[in-house]
């Protein structure tokens, strides 16, 4: 069961309560997250919008126990391998960075922007399961690369914890304030009618 956690979010404007009721933990339950279950993610992931329908973003992925998971959690930070490597699955954001387009390889300038989009969908999937996932840019990205065979024209971009929310208490001291969901600048701030000097 999930430890309580306090959720001060309020949208500025009407959403569904699945935008403010997700967030990222650090804190995992021993709990072993399945093989369906990940699958059920990438494929909310692979439904995402994607410029001229390119579809550039890849992910590997291994479940707790197994030995991808154990070199995904290896080339994380000590900060993330820490908590990360409790989680039930780990799963690597990538994308490929060109296109073939009339028998070439094309730059696809919209590749992070896609896979952006693509995470995102996997996020909100994994809420809606009753699980969390939380993306980290704290890795090596050489070693991580080697551990997947990341292939050529491809880049990194984030590693996934995935699995069910645990007990603050098992994080280091220093994390344990930390454990809620974070709030968001004012609308006001991000978005503007117009121009950026409206």
């Amino acid at each position: 069961m999930n430890a309580p956690v306090t959720n001060i979010r309020v949208a500025d404007h009407p959403v569904d309560p699945q935008f403010v009721g997700r967030w990222s933990p650090r804190a995992f339950a021993d709990k072993a997250v399945s093989e369906a279950q990940v699958l059920a993610l990438l494929e909310a992931a692979r439904w995402a919008p994607s410029a001229s329908n390119n579809q550039p973003w890849r992910f590997v992925w291994a479940l707790r126990g197994e030995a991808g998971f154990a070199a995904i959690a290896d080339s994380l930070v000590p900060f993330n391998k820490a908590w990360a490597e409790k989680a039930g699955a780990l799963i690597v954001v990538a994308s490929r960075t060109v296109v073939d387009k009339d028998g070439a390889k094309q730059a696809n300038g919209f590749h992070a922007f896609d896979a952006g989009t693509a995470w995102g969908h996997l996020a909100l999937q994994a809420h809606l399961d009753g699980l969390s996932a939380h993306a980290m840019g704290g890795f090596d990205h050489a070693k991580t690369a080697a551990a997947i065979h990341l292939p050529e024209d491809h880049v990194l971009h984030a590693v996934v914890a995935v699995g069910y929310r645990g007990d603050v208490a098992n994080l280091p001291e220093m994390l344990q304030s930390r454990e809620a969901p974070s709030p968001r600048v004012p609308l006001a701030e991000i978005a503007k009618r117009g121009s950026f000097t409206a």
